[in-house]
C-alpha cells in the first residue's frame, strides 16, 4: 500500500478515486468529498473537518480517527466499512452502507445515523441522537448505551446483547428483534411490529409492547409499566407485579401480581388470553 503521512489537505476531493492506501496522520480539512469513490483505504489517526468525507466506497478500515462535528454525512453509499476506537461526533454519519463494524466508537451526536444499511456488527458503541439505525437489516449488537428517541424503526432481523438505552418509540414497525440482558427505558416500544423476544431484560414503558405479532417475554422485570400489550399476542415470563395491562388478543401472561387488569370483551375476545398470577 503508498503511504500518505502527516499532511494536511484541504483542497475538494484531496484523494479523489484513490485505491490501496495507508493515511496516516493526516488532517482533511475544509474540503468536500476528500476520498469519494475510494477503495481499499486504511485511515490511521485521521482527522476529518470537511462534509462528506467518504462517499461510493469501499473497503475502508478506519481507526484511532475523529471525525468532527463539521464532518457531516460522513460515511454513505459504501461498502464494507470498519471503524475502531474512533470518536464519530457529526450527525447524519453512515447511511446505505453494506457490511459496516463499528467497535469501541462514540458517536455523541449520533442524529439520523445508521441508516438504510445492511449487516451492522456495532460492539461498545455509545450513541446520543435521535432514530439510530432506522430501516436497518440483520444488525448484530453487543454494548451500546443509547441516548436518543425513535431508535430502530423499521428494522429487521436484529440481535442486541448488553445494551443500555434510555429514549421512547424505540422499535417501531420492525420484525425478528432478539433483545437480552438489557435495559430499555421509553413510551411505546415495539408498536406495530412482529415477532419480538425480549429475555433477562429490565424494561420501563408507557403504553408499551402494544400491536405486536409474537411478542415474547422470559425473565423479564417491568418498572413503572402501564397499559401494556394492547392489541398483542403474548408469551410471557415476567419478574414480579405489572403495573396495568390493557387488552391484548391472545397468549399466556405469567407474572407475580397485576396491579390493574383491563379485559374489554367488546375490544377482544378475552377467553383467548390465559393470566397466571402468584
Amino acid at each position: 500500500m503508498t503511504e500518505i503521512k502527516q499532511k494536511l489537505l484541504t483542497e475538494e476531493r484531496a484523494l479523489y478515486r484513490s485505491s490501496g492506501l495507508c493515511v496516516k496522520d493526516v488532517i482533511f480539512d475544509e474540503g468536500e468529498s476528500p476520498l469519494k469513490h475510494s477503495s481499499n483505504i486504511e485511515l490511521d489517526h485521521a482527522i476529518f473537518r470537511g462534509k462528506y468525507p467518504v462517499w461510493y466506497s469501499s473497503d475502508i478500515d478506519m481507526h484511532d480517527s475523529t471525525v468532527f462535528e463539521t464532518g457531516r454525512a460522513g460515511f454513505w453509499y459504501t461498502d464494507r466499512l470498519s471503524v475502531r476506537d474512533s470518536i464519530i461526533a457529526a450527525p447524519k454519519c453512515i447511511r446505505r452502507c453494506r457490511g459496516v463494524s463499528l467497535e469501541n466508537v462514540s458517536l455523541p451526536m449520533a442524529a439520523e445515523t445508521i441508516w438504510e444499511c445492511q449487516d451492522v456488527i456495532l460492539k461498545n458503541v455509545t450513541a446520543n441522537g435521535d432514530y439510530l439505525c432506522m430501516n436497518c437489516h440483520n444488525i448484530e449488537i453487543d454494548g451500546l448505551d443509547l441516548t436518543g428517541k425513535y431508535c430502530f424503526d423499521g428494522v429487521s432481523d436484529v440481535e442486541i446483547s448488553n445494551a443500555r438505552m434510555i429514549g421512547r418509540d424505540a422499535f417501531w414497525n420492525s420484525e425478528n428483534v432478539t433483545v437480552r440482558d438489557s435495559f430499555i427505558s421509553g413510551a411505546y416500544i415495539g408498536w406495530n411490529s412482529r415477532n419480538m423476544t425480549f429475555i433477562n431484560c429490565t424494561l420501563e414503558s408507557l403504553q408499551g409492547f402494544c400491536y405486536i405479532d409474537d411478542l415474547v417475554m422470559k425473565n423479564c422485570t417491568l418498572l413503572n409499566t402501564t397499559l401494556a400489550f394492547e392489541y398483542s399476542t403474548v408469551d410471557l415470563e415476567l419478574k414480579g407485579s405489572v403495573d396495568s395491562i390493557i387488552n391484548p388478543i391472545s397468549g399466556i401472561i405469567r407474572c407475580e401480581s397485576i396491579g390493574q387488569l383491563t379485559l374489554d370483551p367488546d375490544r377482544v375476545d378475552v377467553t383467548q388470553t390465559k393470566i397466571i398470577t402468584g
